[in-house]
């Protein structure tokens, strides 16, 4: 039996046995009273207290059963816990043990059986998913851990000490999972691991895992680059936004052996001079909410690197800020002391921003001030595509996927499709990441405006 069908169960023994405990107080009284009495009749304040005895004990009863509909601990479309319940289990549970792990579990492929068996299908797939997962740890002598049901295809488990002990484990099933099957229907599972050295915080560990999962899709143990507490880490980015600490380097970005503009890297470092590197700040200004004034702060420090300036300069934007309307009113004010075409702004996002109407007005305004608008992910992310079709941008930028010799090779019908493409509508574009002359031979052969990569040049410090 599973923890979470345990812990139900002893869940409503214990309401059942608070509900029972009034009616055997009023019996008890009852008894008592007639004891004391000798059996003679009965006085008129026994019926009261009896009555308003009575009348409590009914008052809890509802209250505990009203009470009890309240608290879900399993997730009856899994068996596991809820998150809400796993939550506060967890949470309980890292209070107690100093060393700690947490692993995530995740059904890579729930949306698309969902949408071709249909929901029963799909609750059935979490169901078999999670019987197999147990059955597998009980078989390495793990069992009556706490697992629940996060959100989609996402199953969180606890376990006592810390990640070294269950690594060789997790990779062992995500091995085996690969031959894994519900009704013939191929079940995708892909892993992530991390523990208490990392965070004693739940949400921190939570957050890490997903960070973890969204990069890799595959198990990893999470070596930092340093082991900084995560809450220090949170100052530490808020101080270098806040005193615009920054360091910018540049990249040259070629057309016909000619440099036309440089792309913008953006690092942040504290007052101790320790790097913090975007991979690390760019989730921490998401979740706190900062990537409109990380943004400006940004463009605004760009800007001062410009003033004797004559080539072009790339940087990569959140689409979000660009459609702020507080933040398109500080870039024009910006934009106004910038000599035109100066300023590239890169764009991605997986989503498609439907109000594409709205999109080309905030483009053609900032073009109007001698702006440039670049859509990147190319040939990766739909949503490029959709805007090349339909937005009044000036260049796209092929994903780096096409930047290996192999794979541009390989892909070359794919790439000259999307040339010929952006050619008809007076296009530009852009590969970066070339590594090598090969690849730069074929990115020229295949007419792509700009080239960029480590093999034409090094990356260049602007200011630190």
């Amino acid at each position: 039996m599973l923890l979470p069908a345990i812990k139900e169960r002893e869940y409503r023994f214990t309401l059942a046995l608070r509900i029972g405990l009034p009616i055997f107080a009023l019996v008890l009284a009852l008894v008592s009273h007639t004891l004391i009495t000798n059996y003679s009749s009965l006085e008129t304040s026994f019926y009261v207290e009896s009555l308003l005895l009575l009348m409590i004990s009914i008052y809890f009863i509802f209250y505990l059963l009203y009470k009890g509909f309240d608290v879900k601990i399993r997730d009856y479309s899994s068996g596991t816990f809820t998150r809400e319940y796993l939550q506060n289990y967890l949470s309980k549970d890292l209070k107690l043990h100093k060393e700690y792990t947490l692993i995530l579990i995740r059904i890579e492929n729930l949306d698309n059986i969902n949408q071709v068996y249909g929901i029963k299908y799909g609750d059935k797939a979490l169901k078999e998913t999670v019987k197999w997962i147990v059955k597998y740890l009980k078989k390495e002598k793990i069992e009556n851990f706490p697992i629940g049901h996060f959100q989609g295809g996402d199953f969180i488990l606890g376990l006592k000490k810390n990640k070294e002990k269950y690594t060789t484990i997790l990779e062992l099933l995500s091995l085996k999972a690969r031959e894994f099957k519900v009704d013939d229907v191929e079940i995708k599972i892909s892993t992530a691991i991390t523990d208490t050295h990392y965070s004693h915080e739940l949400d921190f560990l939570i957050e890490d895992l997903f960070h973890l999962q969204e990069n890799t899709k595959k198990i990893i143990s999470s070596k930092k680059e340093e082991n900084i507490d995560p809450n220090q880490l949170e100052i530490m980015v808020i101080q270098a936004i806040k005193n615009k600490n920054l360091i910018i380097n540049f990249q040259d970005v070629f057309e016909n052996k000619k440099v036309v503009m440089r792309e913008c890297f953006i690092k942040l470092k504290n007052d101790d001079g320790k790097i913090i590197y975007p991979k690390t700040y760019i989730k921490i200004v998401q979740k706190l909410g900062l990537r409109l004034t990380f943004d400006l702060m940004v463009l605004e420090e760009s800007i001062k690197m410009l003033k004797d300036e004559t080539t072009a300069l790339a940087l990569n934007i959140s689409t979000a800020s660009l459609r702020n309307d507080r933040v398109l009113r500080k870039t024009e004010e910006i934009l106004k002391n910038v000599k035109a075409r100066k300023i590239v702004f890169i764009l991605s996002e997986q989503e498609y921003y439907s109000f594409t109407s709205r999109y080309n007005t905030i483009i053609n305004s900032l073009k109007s001030m001698g702006a440039l608008i670049c859509i990147d992910k190319v040939g990766s992310y739909h949503s490029s595509f959709l805007y090349l079709r339909e937005l009044d941008i000036d260049m796209i930028r092929y994903d780096t996927y096409y930047s290996n010799e192999m794979k541009l090779r390989n892909n070359k019908s794919i790439v000259d499709g999307f040339n010929l493409m952006a050619k008809e509508k007076k296009i530009k574009t852009w590969i970066k990441n070339l590594q090598d002359e090969e690849s730069v031979t074929l990115a020229e052969n295949a007419n792509i405006d700009y080239i960029q990569g480590k093999y034409l040049a090094e990356l260049k410090e602007i200011k630190e």
